[in-house]
């Protein structure tokens, strides 16, 4: 016989170890999940007086039984048909050249300021991060169009680097946000008003980043200097090009809003529009045709295997009742509701420094929303400030995942100096956190209207 809270406590630890020998987020949870479930019920059944090796079998039986009937859930659950639409879009904006767009709009209306090159490179990853919802995407589209002209004109590499991993971070959090769904799907929220719950955290903290480097320019002028002045023709032709893009995201996003589309139609007719702006542009080739197809089904696969192994993991923590004992735990604490968060916040930052965002989403939710659910939080603009903490571990020291992204960018700019670059971005996230405590409302107005119509 083992307690329950002991049990619940190994499972933990067994999966932390297994991520720290490289094992596959996904399986760990999975192989965590099943034999955890089985042992759980065994040791259930024997404290019944069940026969042990009757009640061992049957322990089995069940996490068999739990493993199967998870995986088909989670794998015909209708509303996840978003990932592989939006994956699609922003594989096709991708390869289409569409965020050379992006970026040469913001370069003529931004370019000729200190530091214009920096914020021009935050404003295209925001642009992008409505069509990929994916933070590594935009940081990896967005460096290879900024980072050379940030070279050419002599960027500090701080500068340079860090804007394009703090940039690239905006997919986790403007819609579609591949983090607001796995969020939505984990907590059995409404992906519609998640991810209209981003959008105004998504807009201010672009504007943070900006100013963050506006503040870095004025304290060292030569770290951002001005490019060239684009006269008023060339500025209305770069926003004449970036119009289809800028009417996907307003007819995906929009629609979203006024209840024309669900999440799923939209997420459909993004896809398809953004392959009608392709083709129309004569940026596709049989070739690239290849390629985006390849990576969509990859991509989904691998979040359909994560979000499956978080459906296995997660029965077996309700069954420990571990859960439940922290939120007995941290409620009785004299720290209030606002102390509270900040542990929860503070654990994040912590494991942040280790952990992926998704595997941290994932591994952290059986615990943190039952405390959420307690202390009755509204889980809508709860999930907004996890997804930007979680963007926070994503430039972190020191498995920041968008600083290496950025560093196979640049090989030549040294590790240290990017995570030096990304400091000012950091605290604009920790910025945003307390805005979003004061002032809930920034999270939560466009959803309530939603729910108003």
């Amino acid at each position: 016989m083992i307690s329950m809270t002991l049990l619940g406590l190994i499972g933990l630890l067994s999966l932390f170890a297994l991520l720290a020998l490289r094992m596959p987020v996904a399986l760990s949870m999975l192989g965590v999940g099943f034999v955890g479930t089985a042992i759980a019920n065994a040791n259930k059944l024997i404290f019944v007086g069940m026969d042990p090796d009757q009640a061992w079998a049957r322990g089995w039986k069940i996490a068999y039984s739990n493993l199967a009937g998870e995986t088909f859930e989670a794998a015909s659950n209708f509303n996840l048909l978003v990932i592989p639409m939006f994956v699609l879009m922003g594989n096709l904006a991708g390869v289409s050249g569409m965020s050379n767009d992006l970026f040469a709009t913001a370069y003529r209306w931004m370019g000729h300021l200190r530091g214009g090159l920096a914020s021009a490179t935050v404003a295209a990853c925001a642009g992008f991060a409505a069509l990929s919802g994916s933070s590594l995407a935009s940081a990896v589209t967005m460096g290879r169009v900024a980072l050379p002209e940030m070279k050419r004109y002599k960027y500090a590499d701080g500068l340079a680097t860090g804007a394009v991993a703090a940039g690239g971070t905006l997919g986790f959090l403007i819609p579609p946000s591949g983090g607001m769904i796995i969020y939505a799907v984990l907590t059995e929220q409404s992906i519609g008003r998640l991810f209209m719950a981003g959008v105004f955290p998504g807009i201010i903290l672009t504007l943070l980043f900006i100013g963050a480097i506006y503040l870095v320019v004025a304290r060292k002028p030569q770290a951002g200097p001005p490019g060239p002045r684009s006269g008023l023709a060339e500025r209305l032709s770069s926003l004449w090009q970036a119009t289809p893009i800028v009417g996907v995201v307003l007819v995906t996003i929009g629609g979203m809003y006024t209840g024309f589309f669900t999440p799923v139609e939209a997420s459909s007719v993004g896809a398809f529009l953004t392959f009608v702006v392709a083709a129309a542009r004569r940026s596709l080739s049989l070739e690239k045709l290849k390629t985006v197809i390849l990576e969509t089904m990859s991509a989904t696969a691998t979040v359909f295997l994560i979000i499956i192994g978080a459906f296995v993991f997660i029965p077996f923590m309700s069954l420990t009742e571990l859960p439940a004992q922290l939120v007995t735990f941290l409620t009785s604490l004299p720290i209030g509701d606002f102390g509270i968060l900040l542990v929860i916040v503070l654990i994040y930052m912590f494991l942040g420094m280790f952990l992926e965002g998704i595997a941290m989403l994932v591994l952290t939710i059986p615990v943190v929303i039952p405390i959420a659910i307690g202390l009755n939080w509204d889980l809508i603009w709860f999930g907004v400030i996890i997804v930007i903490v979680l963007e926070m571990g994503m430039i972190s020291p020191p498995v920041g995942i968008n600083v290496f992204v950025v560093k196979s960018i640049a090989p030549d700019v040294p590790m240290g100096t990017i995570f030096r670059g990304i400091w000012p971005f950091w605290f604009a996230m920790a910025a945003m956190i307390g805005l979003l405590i004061l002032f809930p409302q920034i999270a939560l107005f466009l959803p309530e209207t939603i729910v108003a119509r």
